[in-house]
């Protein structure tokens, strides 16, 4: 697979977790004193304990990690929590497929995964901050990027050892590894206008994250360059359910699309299924595209056109950029190659062209 370091020189990690002495150095007592603080002891004011206790918390310090803290013992583990809900995971082969790339690489060095789903990227910080107070892992991953993402400067401020998946976007010191979205989605939008397409929709994720807003940027974009001026994105979950509905709503229309592009794979067999449902044949009256290509996709009938990458390599990939970062080695951000088209039998020229 191609890969391209971004420029720049590599970034390189000072592996420090929080310890007695750095909340000593910063409540400005000894850390015998932070010691009678944390563990209730006396020998120390309330006022004193108090601070002590709200420095600790701050920096992500619990008292009942303070014997591994002092052994300087290795978690071997690492850390990825995931802000969507756990039925999606479930039936999710993106992720899936990332978290095999993930386990190939750990295993081989006796790494463990720790994985925590979580409702909102407040929770996500919140989880942070234990696993590095606690000694639970020695970094983390991080996924679904957002436009001014809460996490990213809670991350640097722990120096907590961490790869982003996805981007590019401002990140500070951390590593960021990602694939060309606008141009796997150039690629798409301009294929389909070679076979006549001229109505193209989208069904987009989760607007909020990152990926999608460079996604929808780019498909509006390369849409309005090719004079496509009826192009519509839809904004969905990445659900199936959802992925059906925001179909429907399309093809109820009286101009509706000869061809949708969806965001991901299950969204992609669902939008299929409401297509069967409305009586409208696929490739004839309406082309699906799906992105990321995975075995749903030829299981169906027809099987889908789809954005094909290798996502545990992908995976693999983050994995040993985090596990350099841990080791406190210079790690460079990195552009993955870019989704290639794979057509299948979903795609055809629309037959009133």
């Amino acid at each position: 697979m191609e890969v391209r370091a971004r420029r720049g020189t590599g970034k390189a990690r000072r592996v420090k977790r929080p310890t007695i002495a750095d909340i000593a150095r910063r409540a400005g007592v000894s850390k015998g004193a932070v010691s009678y603080a944390l563990n209730g002891q006396p020998g120390v004011s309330e006022a004193t304990r108090q601070r002590i206790v709200a420095i600790a918390q701050e920096i992500g310090f619990n008292p009942n990690s303070a014997a591994r803290a002092l052994s300087g013992a290795s978690a071997r583990a690492v850390g990825l929590t995931l802000c969507r809900p756990a039925r999606i995971l479930s039936i999710e082969p993106f992720f899936m497929g990332l978290i095999s790339g993930f386990e190939q690489e750990l295993a081989a060095r006796s790494y463990a995964l720790t994985l925590q789903v979580v409702a909102t990227p407040e929770n996500e910080t919140e989880v942070y901050r234990r696993w590095w107070g606690e000694r639970r892992v020695d970094g983390v991953f991080v996924t679904d990027l957002r436009e001014n993402d809460i996490r990213i400067p809670v991350l640097n401020e722990l120096q907590l050892p961490a790869v982003v998946i996805g981007g590019p976007g401002d990140t500070g010191r951390l590593t960021q590894l990602w694939s060309d979205d606008a141009g796997a989605i150039t690629e798409a939008v301009r294929y389909l206008m070679a076979l006549g397409h001229r109505r193209i929709a989208r069904v987009g994720g989760l607007p909020d994250l990152l990926h999608t807003r460079t996604r929808t940027k780019a498909f509006t974009e390369v849409c309005a360059s090719l004079g496509l001026s009826e192009a519509v994105t839809v904004p969905s979950d990445y659900t199936g359910e959802e992925g059906g509905r925001a179909t429907r709503r399309l093809l109820i229309n009286a101009e509706r699309p000869t061809a949708i592009i969806y965001d991901n794979d299950v969204m992609a067999v669902a939008g299929l299924s409401v297509a069967q449902e409305m009586g409208l044949s696929v490739p004839g009256d309406l082309s699906i595209v799906a992105w990321d290509d995975s075995p749903l996709c030829s299981l169906v009938h027809p099987p889908l056109t789809a954005l094909s990458r290798d996502i545990a390599a992908y995976g693999a990939h983050a994995a040993r950029q985090l596990l350099a970062a841990i080791a406190g080695e210079p790690v460079k951000d990195v552009e993955e190659g870019t989704a290639h088209l794979t057509p299948r039998g979903s795609t055809a020229p629309p037959r009133d062209s």
